[in-house]
């Protein structure tokens, strides 16, 4: 068989495209913000994850603009080598006094810390419990660190403890990964259960809070300052591509763990280095973050307020409290079809469609940050509403 016959099997695509409600490859013409212009047209954007609204702060950018001045455009090595800048160090060190951690390891993306932790962690004589909705990039993680991976039900902590009880500890570790905001459902994990699980099985605990630093938390430190857990969870990962308004991720942990995973974390050891710009840029938003908490209220503020105005519409929604509020459309056609009106009438969302849900259970995935305003809010929910209206009788027929 031909190895590229797969390359034509893209089956919703193509109904996409036939449907002429291709939602993909939307190209911005400005800044990332509470409103951007794509493709000529100004546009509500609910669909970023940028958090904080910093992408576009001045002093972030001038940050960026003064390291390319200072350190050129990029570090032509990895971090083991010669990649290794007096910025990157500092930024590490910035961020473990931020999330009270002994220490810091950066990668060059977020998706890579997954794979680069995971795989440096766990090995083949080890376990990794998985919540069943947790990030791709986790599950690469898992494949990766060649150990075994038991998935258990999305937050069903019953479930979890089944499989910690299977489990012959003898001369295996185990290792609890979950998100800490589920990013497509926007719902927090239940984590004080999954620390007293973990305590009571020898686990260890790593959360991702791609989705929970600058979000959750009254200094925005994320879900474990959220719960008061902040020194029960061993491994913290992160972005610096959400609230951080850069690109990169990182591991927060003890010494001893961050050491071990710069000697033997292949996808940190032979990749570039963050960029200069993207450090600078990281490093300012955290400055930013550290002296402006209000930000965090004001991200939660302007999420409820639009959390409430879908709900006093009757709109079905996952009812989180997070930035994050997903929209029931049901139909991945339905999905596709409003996310097109909406874009039509200048509001952008996400179609988030089956195999990523459920059959029959599509969302748009809609995202806030906290330089929103009301008068923002209320004019994409009566877009919304008037768009779900219309696509209510459309099915995948």
């Amino acid at each position: 068989m031909d190895l590229f016959k797969k390359c034509g099997n893209l089956e919703n695509v193509k109904k996409a495209k036939e449907w002429n409600v291709y939602p993909y490859f939307h190209q911005l013409n400005s800044k990332q913000g509470p409103e951007v212009v794509m493709e000529g047209k100004d546009m509500i954007m609910i669909g970023s994850n940028n958090y904080l609204g910093l992408t576009s702060h001045p002093e972030v950018i001038e940050a960026g603009v003064k390291a390319i001045q200072q350190y050129g455009s990029g570090c032509s090595g990895s971090r083991f080598l010669n990649g290794t800048l007096n910025t990157h160090v500092e930024l590490e060190k910035e961020l473990a006094d931020f999330l009270k951690k002994e220490d810091v390891v950066t990668f060059s993306t977020g998706f890579q810390s997954n794979l680069g932790i995971i795989s440096a962690i766990a090995g083949r004589s080890d376990y990794i419990l998985c919540d069943k909705e947790n990030h791709a990039s986790i599950y690469d993680g898992c494949r990766l660190s060649f150990a075994r991976m038991l998935r258990y039900n999305h937050s069903d902590m019953e479930d979890l403890e089944r499989q910690l009880k299977s489990i012959d500890t003898t001369n295996s570790g185990i290792l609890i990964v979950t998100d800490g905001v589920f990013s497509m459902s926007g719902e927090i994990c239940k984590l004080p259960e999954i620390v007293a699980l973990a305590k009571k099985y020898g686990a260890r605990v790593m959360v991702d809070d791609a989705h929970g630093l600058g979000v959750l938390g009254e200094h925005g430190r994320g879900t474990a300052e959220h719960f008061g857990l902040e020194d029960e969870v061993d491994i913290y990962m992160g972005t610096f591509s959400k609230s951080l308004a850069s690109l990169g991720g990182y591991m927060a942990a003890s010494h001893e763990v961050c050491e071990y995973v710069r000697h033997v974390s292949r996808p940190f050891i032979f990749c570039a280095s963050i960029t200069p710009a993207n450090v600078a840029c990281a490093r300012k938003a955290l400055e930013i973050l550290k002296r402006e908490p209000e930000r965090v209220k004001n991200l939660a503020k302007i999420s409820n307020y639009m959390r409430e105005g879908l709900k006093r519409e009757g709109i079905s929604i996952i009812d989180s409290t997070t930035p994050i509020i997903p929209i029931y459309t049901y139909s991945n056609k339905r999905t596709f079809l409003a996310c097109k009106l909406l874009f039509e009438r200048g509001v952008y969302v996400n179609p988030v469609i089956s195999p990523a849900t459920p059959v029959g259970m599509s969302l748009i995935r809609t995202s806030y940050t906290a330089t929103h305003t009301e008068e923002q809010m209320d004019r994409a929910l009566k877009q919304i509403k008037e768009v779900l209206e219309e696509v209510k009788d459309v099915n995948d027929d």
